[in-house]
Protein backbone atom coordinates (compact mmCIF):
# COMPACT_ATOMS: atom_id res chain seq x y z
CA UNK A 1 0.00 0.00 0.00
CA UNK A 2 1.04 3.38 -0.75
CA UNK A 3 1.21 6.26 2.10
CA UNK A 4 -0.50 9.29 1.29
CA UNK A 5 1.49 12.65 2.37
CA UNK A 6 0.44 15.94 3.87
CA UNK A 7 3.17 17.61 1.70
CA UNK A 8 5.25 18.06 -1.29
CA UNK A 9 8.52 19.01 -2.56
CA UNK A 10 9.33 20.35 -5.87
CA UNK A 11 12.55 18.47 -7.84
CA UNK A 12 14.66 20.28 -10.42
CA UNK A 13 16.68 18.21 -12.69
CA UNK A 14 20.50 19.10 -13.57
CA UNK A 15 21.63 20.21 -17.22
CA UNK A 16 24.62 18.77 -18.63
CA UNK A 17 26.38 19.59 -22.07
CA UNK A 18 28.69 17.34 -24.22
CA UNK A 19 31.00 19.24 -25.75
CA UNK A 20 33.09 17.15 -28.77
CA UNK A 21 35.96 18.05 -31.44
CA UNK A 22 37.01 16.71 -34.74
CA UNK A 23 40.56 16.77 -36.87
CA UNK A 24 41.17 17.15 -40.15
CA UNK A 25 43.33 15.13 -42.22
CA UNK A 26 46.75 15.25 -43.36
CA UNK A 27 45.71 16.34 -46.74
CA UNK A 28 43.95 19.74 -45.74
CA UNK A 29 47.54 21.27 -45.31
CA UNK A 30 47.94 21.67 -48.91
CA UNK A 31 44.78 23.96 -49.02
CA UNK A 32 44.87 27.76 -48.10
CA UNK A 33 43.55 28.83 -45.16
CA UNK A 34 40.25 29.64 -45.19
CA UNK A 35 39.12 33.62 -44.03
CA UNK A 36 37.51 33.36 -40.51
CA UNK A 37 34.15 34.23 -40.45
CA UNK A 38 32.86 37.59 -39.26
CA UNK A 39 30.98 36.10 -36.60
CA UNK A 40 34.08 34.20 -35.38
CA UNK A 41 36.29 37.52 -35.06
CA UNK A 42 33.11 39.41 -33.60
CA UNK A 43 33.15 36.49 -31.01
CA UNK A 44 36.58 36.72 -30.11
CA UNK A 45 35.81 40.24 -28.13
CA UNK A 46 33.22 38.14 -26.20
CA UNK A 47 33.76 36.93 -22.35
CA UNK A 48 35.07 33.41 -22.15
CA UNK A 49 31.98 30.91 -20.18
CA UNK A 50 32.49 30.25 -16.70
CA UNK A 51 33.71 26.73 -16.42
CA UNK A 52 31.03 24.70 -15.04
CA UNK A 53 30.36 24.51 -11.43
CA UNK A 54 31.34 21.07 -9.89
CA UNK A 55 28.49 19.26 -7.80
CA UNK A 56 28.96 19.38 -4.21
CA UNK A 57 30.23 16.00 -2.44
CA UNK A 58 28.14 14.69 0.39
CA UNK A 59 29.41 11.53 2.53
CA UNK A 60 27.13 9.65 5.13
CA UNK A 61 28.04 7.47 7.88
CA UNK A 62 25.28 5.74 9.65
CA UNK A 63 24.86 2.39 11.94
CA UNK A 64 22.39 0.44 9.95
CA UNK A 65 21.35 -0.01 6.30
CA UNK A 66 20.21 2.45 4.10
CA UNK A 67 17.22 1.08 3.77
CA UNK A 68 16.23 0.27 7.30
CA UNK A 69 12.76 1.75 6.79
CA UNK A 70 14.25 4.01 10.04
CA UNK A 71 16.83 5.74 11.17
CA UNK A 72 19.85 5.68 8.65
CA UNK A 73 16.78 5.68 6.08
CA UNK A 74 15.50 9.02 6.93
CA UNK A 75 18.89 10.92 5.90
CA UNK A 76 19.70 9.02 3.29
CA UNK A 77 16.01 9.62 1.70
CA UNK A 78 16.42 13.50 2.92
CA UNK A 79 20.02 13.65 0.77
CA UNK A 80 17.90 12.10 -2.27
CA UNK A 81 15.40 15.11 -1.78
CA UNK A 82 18.11 17.37 -1.68
CA UNK A 83 19.72 16.02 -4.75
CA UNK A 84 15.99 16.87 -6.52
CA UNK A 85 17.17 20.68 -6.40
CA UNK A 86 20.74 20.71 -6.30
CA UNK A 87 23.60 19.48 -8.06
CA UNK A 88 25.17 16.96 -5.85
CA UNK A 89 27.05 13.63 -5.61
CA UNK A 90 26.44 11.71 -2.68
CA UNK A 91 28.08 8.44 -1.14
CA UNK A 92 27.03 6.32 2.17
CA UNK A 93 28.46 4.06 4.48
CA UNK A 94 25.64 2.54 6.37
CA UNK A 95 25.85 -0.68 8.96
CA UNK A 96 28.87 0.83 10.82
CA UNK A 97 27.59 0.00 13.98
CA UNK A 98 31.06 0.03 15.78
CA UNK A 99 32.61 3.45 16.29
CA UNK A 100 36.35 2.76 15.26
CA UNK A 101 34.71 1.46 11.96
CA UNK A 102 32.70 4.88 11.51
CA UNK A 103 35.14 6.63 12.54
CA UNK A 104 37.46 5.67 9.82
CA UNK A 105 35.04 6.11 7.06
CA UNK A 106 34.41 9.74 8.43
CA UNK A 107 38.11 10.28 8.06
CA UNK A 108 38.03 8.12 4.53
CA UNK A 109 35.39 10.68 2.94
CA UNK A 110 36.96 13.82 4.57
CA UNK A 111 40.53 13.06 2.99
CA UNK A 112 38.90 12.51 0.04
CA UNK A 113 37.61 16.05 0.33
CA UNK A 114 33.63 15.99 0.55
CA UNK A 115 32.62 19.38 0.95
CA UNK A 116 30.19 17.84 4.03
CA UNK A 117 30.72 14.84 5.93
CA UNK A 118 27.78 13.58 8.38
CA UNK A 119 28.43 11.71 11.52
CA UNK A 120 24.46 10.21 11.37
CA UNK A 121 24.59 8.65 14.70
CA UNK A 122 25.11 10.54 18.33
CA UNK A 123 28.00 7.80 19.37
CA UNK A 124 30.07 9.30 16.88
CA UNK A 125 30.49 12.60 18.32
CA UNK A 126 33.67 11.49 20.33
CA UNK A 127 35.78 10.38 17.25
CA UNK A 128 34.74 13.29 15.03
CA UNK A 129 35.64 15.77 17.64
CA UNK A 130 39.45 14.76 16.84
CA UNK A 131 39.34 14.05 12.77
CA UNK A 132 37.10 17.35 12.31
CA UNK A 133 40.49 19.55 13.98
CA UNK A 134 42.63 17.24 11.66
CA UNK A 135 40.08 18.38 8.20
CA UNK A 136 39.17 22.25 9.34
CA UNK A 137 38.69 22.96 5.73
CA UNK A 138 35.86 19.92 5.68
CA UNK A 139 32.49 20.65 7.22
CA UNK A 140 31.03 17.61 9.16
CA UNK A 141 27.73 17.33 10.38
CA UNK A 142 26.65 15.01 13.65
CA UNK A 143 22.93 13.99 14.70
CA UNK A 144 21.25 14.01 16.59
CA UNK A 145 22.64 16.11 18.66
CA UNK A 146 22.84 20.33 19.43
CA UNK A 147 26.41 20.50 20.60
CA UNK A 148 28.96 21.06 17.81
CA UNK A 149 31.64 20.90 20.45
CA UNK A 150 32.58 24.90 20.17
CA UNK A 151 34.18 23.83 16.57
CA UNK A 152 33.60 26.17 13.38
CA UNK A 153 33.49 23.13 11.15
CA UNK A 154 30.53 20.81 12.73
CA UNK A 155 26.82 21.66 12.17
CA UNK A 156 24.82 19.88 14.81
CA UNK A 157 21.09 18.98 13.93
CA UNK A 158 18.30 17.39 16.17
CA UNK A 159 14.62 16.29 16.01
CA UNK A 160 11.16 17.71 18.25
CA UNK A 161 10.42 13.61 17.86
CA UNK A 162 7.94 14.55 20.52
CA UNK A 163 5.78 16.21 18.91
CA UNK A 164 5.17 13.05 15.95
CA UNK A 165 5.32 10.83 19.38
CA UNK A 166 2.33 13.22 20.92
CA UNK A 167 0.50 12.64 17.78
CA UNK A 168 0.50 8.93 17.43
CA UNK A 169 -0.36 8.89 20.73
CA UNK A 170 -3.42 10.92 20.63
CA UNK A 171 -4.44 8.34 17.46
CA UNK A 172 -3.49 5.39 19.79
CA UNK A 173 -5.10 6.02 22.64
CA UNK A 174 -8.56 5.74 20.36
CA UNK A 175 -7.52 2.69 18.70
CA UNK A 176 -7.12 0.28 21.40
CA UNK A 177 -10.16 -1.24 23.09
CA UNK A 178 -8.13 -3.20 25.82
CA UNK A 179 -6.81 0.47 27.10
CA UNK A 180 -3.24 -1.07 26.96
CA UNK A 181 -0.63 0.26 24.62
CA UNK A 182 3.07 -1.60 24.43
CA UNK A 183 6.17 0.42 23.47
CA UNK A 184 9.45 -0.99 22.70
CA UNK A 185 12.18 1.44 23.00
CA UNK A 186 16.28 0.77 21.75
CA UNK A 187 18.56 3.23 24.83
CA UNK A 188 16.65 5.92 26.61
CA UNK A 189 18.48 9.03 25.19
CA UNK A 190 17.97 10.89 22.19
CA UNK A 191 15.47 11.00 19.57
CA UNK A 192 14.39 7.62 21.17
CA UNK A 193 13.47 8.93 24.56
CA UNK A 194 12.09 12.19 22.85
CA UNK A 195 9.25 10.25 20.76
CA UNK A 196 8.69 7.60 23.48
CA UNK A 197 7.74 10.46 25.73
CA UNK A 198 5.81 12.40 23.89
CA UNK A 199 3.98 9.20 22.40
CA UNK A 200 3.22 8.72 26.60
CA UNK A 201 2.15 11.77 27.09
CA UNK A 202 0.05 12.24 23.80
CA UNK A 203 -2.19 9.05 24.54
CA UNK A 204 -2.66 9.80 28.16
CA UNK A 205 -4.27 13.38 27.73
CA UNK A 206 -6.25 11.57 25.30
CA UNK A 207 -6.96 8.51 27.34
CA UNK A 208 -6.33 8.92 31.05
CA UNK A 209 -7.69 5.35 31.21
CA UNK A 210 -5.00 3.99 28.95
CA UNK A 211 -2.21 2.39 30.52
CA UNK A 212 1.00 3.27 28.48
CA UNK A 213 4.04 0.34 28.98
CA UNK A 214 7.04 1.57 27.76
CA UNK A 215 9.98 -1.43 27.51
CA UNK A 216 13.90 -0.27 26.92
CA UNK A 217 15.87 -3.08 25.43
CA UNK A 218 19.13 -1.26 25.53
CA UNK A 219 19.89 -1.80 21.98
CA UNK A 220 18.88 -0.18 18.45
CA UNK A 221 19.59 -3.01 16.99
CA UNK A 222 18.90 -6.66 18.27
CA UNK A 223 15.88 -7.20 16.14
CA UNK A 224 15.20 -10.34 18.21
CA UNK A 225 14.91 -8.71 21.34
CA UNK A 226 12.65 -6.58 20.27
CA UNK A 227 10.29 -9.16 18.80
CA UNK A 228 10.58 -10.58 22.60
CA UNK A 229 9.35 -7.04 24.09
CA UNK A 230 6.63 -6.85 21.57
CA UNK A 231 5.20 -10.19 22.44
CA UNK A 232 5.59 -9.68 25.95
CA UNK A 233 3.05 -6.61 25.52
CA UNK A 234 0.92 -8.61 23.42
CA UNK A 235 0.61 -10.96 26.62
CA UNK A 236 0.45 -8.44 28.72
CA UNK A 237 -2.77 -7.42 26.99
CA UNK A 238 -1.56 -4.27 24.75
CA UNK A 239 -3.59 -4.21 21.08
CA UNK A 240 -1.62 -1.29 20.10
CA UNK A 241 2.20 -1.04 19.51
CA UNK A 242 5.23 1.61 18.87
CA UNK A 243 8.58 1.65 19.10
CA UNK A 244 11.56 3.35 17.38
CA UNK A 245 15.42 2.74 15.95
CA UNK A 246 15.93 0.41 13.45
CA UNK A 247 15.52 -2.81 15.49
CA UNK A 248 11.78 -1.94 15.40
CA UNK A 249 11.32 -4.57 12.23
CA UNK A 250 11.41 -6.80 14.88
CA UNK A 251 8.45 -5.43 16.61
CA UNK A 252 6.62 -5.11 13.92
CA UNK A 253 6.80 -8.43 12.77
CA UNK A 254 4.87 -9.22 15.86
CA UNK A 255 2.63 -6.97 15.53
CA UNK A 256 1.21 -8.49 12.02
CA UNK A 257 1.31 -11.97 13.03
CA UNK A 258 -1.10 -10.10 16.09
CA UNK A 259 -3.16 -7.48 13.66
CA UNK A 260 -2.20 -5.01 15.90
CA UNK A 261 -1.93 -1.39 14.91
CA UNK A 262 1.50 -0.57 15.11
CA UNK A 263 2.66 3.68 14.85
CA UNK A 264 6.15 4.46 13.40
CA UNK A 265 8.80 7.42 13.15
CA UNK A 266 11.91 8.20 11.48
CA UNK A 267 10.64 6.76 8.31
CA UNK A 268 7.71 5.64 6.97
CA UNK A 269 7.37 2.00 7.65
CA UNK A 270 4.12 1.35 5.91
CA UNK A 271 6.38 -1.55 3.65
CA UNK A 272 6.92 -3.31 7.28
CA UNK A 273 2.90 -4.03 7.49
CA UNK A 274 0.36 -2.30 4.87
CA UNK A 275 -2.44 -3.58 7.08
CA UNK A 276 -1.38 -2.59 10.56
CA UNK A 277 0.46 0.23 10.21
CA UNK A 278 -1.46 3.22 10.95
CA UNK A 279 0.97 6.29 10.43
CA UNK A 280 4.54 7.59 10.70
CA UNK A 281 6.25 9.90 12.12
CA UNK A 282 9.05 11.25 8.84
CA UNK A 283 11.80 13.07 9.26
CA UNK A 284 12.97 15.47 6.70
CA UNK A 285 16.47 16.49 6.92
CA UNK A 286 16.69 18.11 3.93
CA UNK A 287 15.07 21.09 5.35
CA UNK A 288 18.33 21.62 7.82
CA UNK A 289 20.54 20.12 5.13
CA UNK A 290 19.73 22.96 2.78
CA UNK A 291 20.78 25.50 4.78
CA UNK A 292 23.86 23.71 5.66
CA UNK A 293 24.68 23.71 2.53
CA UNK A 294 24.17 27.03 1.71
CA UNK A 295 26.17 28.71 4.59
CA UNK A 296 29.27 25.62 3.18
CA UNK A 297 29.14 27.35 -0.56
CA UNK A 298 29.47 30.93 1.61
CA UNK A 299 31.94 30.00 3.85
CA UNK A 300 30.47 28.91 6.75
CA UNK A 301 31.43 24.99 7.84
CA UNK A 302 29.74 24.35 10.95
CA UNK A 303 29.06 26.24 14.30
CA UNK A 304 25.83 26.19 14.49
CA UNK A 305 22.98 23.73 15.62
CA UNK A 306 19.55 23.11 13.91
CA UNK A 307 16.29 21.30 14.62
CA UNK A 308 13.55 20.38 13.09
CA UNK A 309 9.80 20.02 13.93
CA UNK A 310 6.73 20.73 12.73
CA UNK A 311 6.82 24.16 12.68
CA UNK A 312 9.87 24.03 10.05
CA UNK A 313 8.14 21.33 8.33
CA UNK A 314 11.06 18.94 8.97
CA UNK A 315 8.65 16.50 10.52
CA UNK A 316 6.11 15.26 8.86
CA UNK A 317 2.93 12.76 9.62
CA UNK A 318 2.45 10.12 6.36
CA UNK A 319 -1.32 8.07 7.44
CA UNK A 320 -1.21 4.65 5.68
CA UNK A 321 -4.15 4.81 3.25
CA UNK A 322 -4.77 0.87 3.39
CA UNK A 323 -5.26 1.20 6.94
CA UNK A 324 -8.91 2.28 7.13
CA UNK A 325 -8.25 4.73 9.65
CA UNK A 326 -11.33 6.69 11.32
CA UNK A 327 -11.57 9.93 9.34
CA UNK A 328 -12.94 11.39 13.07
CA UNK A 329 -9.32 9.80 14.08
CA UNK A 330 -7.68 11.40 11.40
CA UNK A 331 -9.29 14.68 11.99
CA UNK A 332 -7.87 14.37 15.35
CA UNK A 333 -4.57 13.90 14.72
CA UNK A 334 -4.50 16.43 12.41
CA UNK A 335 -6.18 18.88 14.98
CA UNK A 336 -3.19 18.03 17.61
CA UNK A 337 0.00 19.46 14.71
CA UNK A 338 -2.03 22.15 14.32
CA UNK A 339 -1.93 22.96 17.50
CA UNK A 340 1.58 21.96 18.70
CA UNK A 341 2.81 24.17 15.65
CA UNK A 342 0.70 27.09 16.70
CA UNK A 343 1.87 26.45 20.48
CA UNK A 344 -1.64 25.30 22.06
CA UNK A 345 -0.04 22.15 22.81
CA UNK A 346 3.17 21.54 24.79
CA UNK A 347 4.80 18.31 24.29
CA UNK A 348 7.42 17.41 26.74
CA UNK A 349 10.54 18.34 26.36
CA UNK A 350 11.87 15.24 27.79
CA UNK A 351 15.35 15.37 30.21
Amino acid sequence: MKASKTRAIASAAAAFALVTSACGSDDAADEPAAEPPAETEAAADEPAAEPAAEPMKIGIVAPSAENDLAWSQSMFDSVNRVGEGRDIEVAISGGLFVVEDAAAALRGYAEDGFDLVIAHGTQFGGPLQEIADDFPEVAFALGTSTDFFGKDNIFAYSVDAGQGGYVNGVMAAQLTASNVIGVVGPVPAGDAKLYIDGFVAGAEAQNPDAEVNVNYIDSFGDVQLASEAAKAHVANGADVLTGTAQMVVGATGVAAEEGIPWFGTQSNQTDLGADIVVSSQVYHWEIVLEQMLDKITAGTLGGEAFVISFENMGLEMEYNDGFGLDASVRASADATVAGISEGTIEVPAGE
